[in-house]
């Protein structure tokens, strides 16, 4: 199981806003920042699965690119 210190604050700081991106009136959120930094994004996994990380799960779904990442990495930790 991850282990980890990281707040939620530290991961909403470190996910940067880009405003009208892909086009006007989308706020985009880039999560390369966390991507990047191995403990953000261990602290990230840890919270997205929460008090699920000891559960059996059959299937993980990631819906989207976003979800391809960070479903395998909750896939990976769930067995």
């Amino acid at each position: 199981m991850f282990t980890t210190d990281v707040t939620l604050e530290e991961l909403q700081a470190a996910i940067r806003n880009v405003p009208d991106f892909p086009e006007e009136g989308i706020l985009f959120k880039d999560i390369t920042p966390v991507l990047a930094d191995a403990r953000l994004l261990d602290g990230c996994i840890s919270h997205l699965l929460g008090e699920h990380s000891t559960d059996t799960v059959d299937v993980v779904a990631g819906i989207d690119a976003r979800g391809f990442i960070f479903g395998a990495a909750m896939a990976r930790e769930l067995g």
